[in-house]
């Protein structure tokens, strides 16, 4: 089993990214832009009420305040601030959710401080307190590392994502955007190592090692050209694997987690 999740409501304004109504076909899950580094009230309105609409689980993915920057860039921000700043984001996620007759079920830190809560122990906790106090039912969505391991620590749920467009270190954490090969663009690689990491269970690292990634979510884009019909490809191979596709809940049930 695995869920299938994307990066929704990254517009601003007048101006969009990715064609979210034909991705949302395609999702079990949503990471939805909480206005910090994309996305603003109308968006997440209108975001959460194509969620609904589609049968697909509202998710957060709250940033750093970097909306020049869209969320992708370091940041000297206290633990303390990272912790607010994702309360303030997930809180107005939730207030959408309601008002659409649903929830928010999980949180996926975007960009720069999705990067830095899976080595920095301090960045990580302050997202486990934010998500523990707002609802300790949300699941995480993290790569494995410091969320992971402060998350599981206090009770919560987890999920581990797997992400088939990005190089991967010998040590399991990306490689940055800022050094070249960081971003896979042939889509027969990405369609073959995303097939690895739900049915192996592993990935190819920069280094050519085979390493673990026990993936309970593939994330899938939508903003590139050529980016929708490789997901839609991806759907279609998993299918044809014999992977049954479906939501969080569901997939980690099935784990016993």
């Amino acid at each position: 089993m695995i869920d299938l999740v994307a990066d929704l409501g990254e517009g601003f304004g007048a101006y969009t990214m990715g064609d979210d109504e034909a991705l949302l076909e395609l999702l079990t899950s949503a990471n939805v832009a909480c206005g910090f580094h994309a996305g603003d009230p109308r968006i997440m309105d209108a975001t959460v009420r194509g969620c609904v609409a589609n049968g697909v689980a509202v998710g957060a993915h709250p940033s750093f305040p970097d909306l020049a920057g869209f969320g992708r860039r370091a940041m000297d921000l206290t633990a303390e601030e990272v912790r607010t700043d994702v309360l303030y984001q997930v809180g107005a996620l939730q207030a959408f959710a309601r008002a659409h007759g649903t929830r928010v079920r999980h949180v996926a830190p975007h960009g720069r401080l999705g990067n830095l809560v899976a080595v920095r122990a301090d960045y990580a906790t302050a997202v486990v307190d934010a998500v523990a106090a707002l609802d300790d039912s949300l699941i995480v969505l993290a790569q494995d590392g410091e969320l992971a391991d402060a998350a599981r620590a206090r009770g919560l749920r987890v999920a581990v994502v797997g992400i088939a467009d990005r190089a991967y270190r010998d040590d399991g954490t990306l490689v940055p955007r800022s050094e070249a090969g960081a971003v896979i663009h042939d889509a027969d690689e990405i369609a073959r190592r995303t097939l690895r990491m739900v049915t192996e269970g592993v990935v190819g690292s920069v280094g050519g090692k085979d390493i673990p990634v026990a993936c309970d979510t593939v994330l899938l884009h939508g903003d590139t050209p050529g980016a929708l019909a490789l997901a839609a490809r991806i759907r279609s191979d998993l299918l044809a694997a014999d992977v049954r596709i479906t939501g969080l809940d569901e997939v980690l049930n099935g784990k016993g987690a």
